[in-house]
C-alpha cells in the first residue's frame, strides 16, 4: 500500500506543484530575494509532506498546498501596488560603498563584513576599491557595482565608431530536424539552407546543431561520441 499510495501521490503533488509554481511565476527559477527564498522552501515542503504521507492528509496537504500559492499570488499583487509592501516582503537595495565611503552599518544591516564584501567584489571582477564609484547590495543578494568612468571599459560609442547591430543566433536544425518557423525569421528559407548545405558540403540529417547567425551566415557545429577524460585544470 505504501509503494501504490507514492505511485499516485508523488506525481500528482508534482503536477500540483508545476502548475502552482507557473501560476506564481518564473521568479522561483531566477535570482530569489528572502520572501521567494522561503516561498519557495515552504511550498516544496508541503509538497514533500504530500507525496509521502498517508492517504487521509493528501487531501489536507493539497488544500494547504493551493491556499498557501493564492497567499503568495495575492501577496505579490498587494506588493506590486504598494511600495511600502514590497519593501517590506522582499527588502530594499543597500548602498555598501559611495564615493570612496564604506557604510559600516549598512553592512552590518546586510550582514555583511568587510572580508566578504572584498570578496563579492573580487567575484564581479574588480580587485581595487578605488576603481569603483559605487556598490550596492541589492533585495536578491546579488552585488551591483558601478565602476568609476575613467576605469570602465572603452566602448565602440566612446571611439566614435560604428559597428553593425548585434544580433542572436537562431536554431534552423536541431538533431537532423529543421526549425521552418526559426528560419523563416531570419529571412530565409528552405532553398538558401539547402544551398548552404551544399556548399559546406553537409547534410541535413547528419547535422547536429546549426545556427544562423546577425551576418546570416550558417554555422555548423560538430558533436562527438568521445568521452574525453582530459582535465585541463588538473
Amino acid at each position: 500500500m505504501d509503494f501504490l499510495h507514492a505511485l499516485i501521490t508523488a506525481p500528482v503533488s508534482l503536477l500540483v506543484l508545476f502548475i502552482l509554481s507557473k501560476l506564481i511565476g518564473n521568479k522561483q527559477m531566477a535570482n530569489l530575494n528572502l520572501f521567494d527564498y522561503i516561498n519557495g522552501i515552504t511550498i516544496g515542503s508541503i509538497a514533500a509532506e504530500m507525496a509521502t504521507n498517508g492517504f487521509d492528509s493528501f487531501f489536507e496537504c493539497l488544500i494547504a498546498l493551493i491556499i498557501y500559492a493564492a497567499v503568495v499570488i495575492l501577496l505579490s499583487y498587494l506588493s506590486q501596488k504598494s511600495i511600502a509592501l514590497r519593501r517590506f516582503f522582499t527588502g530594499k537595495t543597500i548602498v555598501l560603498y559611495d564615493k570612496g565611503k564604506i557604510y559600516k552599518k549598512n553592512l552590518m544591516t546586510a550582514k555583511i563584513d568587510m572580508n566578504e564584501f572584498l570578496s563579492m567584489l573580487r567575484n564581479k571582477g574588480y580587485f581595487c576599491l578605488e576603481d569603483i564609484e559605487t556598490a550596492y547590495l541589492e533585495q536578491n543578494g546579488q552585488l551591483s557595482v558601478l565602476v568609476k568612468s575613467n576605469k570602465s571599459p572603452v566602448t565602440p560609442f566612446d571611439m566614435k565608431i560604428r559597428v553593425n547591430r548585434t544580433r542572436p543566433e537562431v536554431v534552423v536544425i536541431s538533431d537532423g530536424k529543421v526549425f521552418e518557423k526559426n528560419l523563416k525569421s531570419t529571412g530565409n528559407n528552405t532553398d538558401w539552407l539547402n544551398r548552404q548545405l551544399k556548399i559546406k558540403g553537409q547534410k541535413q540529417k547528419d547535422i547536429f546543431l546549426a545556427v544562423c547567425d546577425g551576418d546570416n551566415n550558417l554555422k555548423i557545429y560538430e558533436i562527438s561520441d568521445k568521452r574525453d577524460t582530459n582535465d585541463p585544470f588538473e
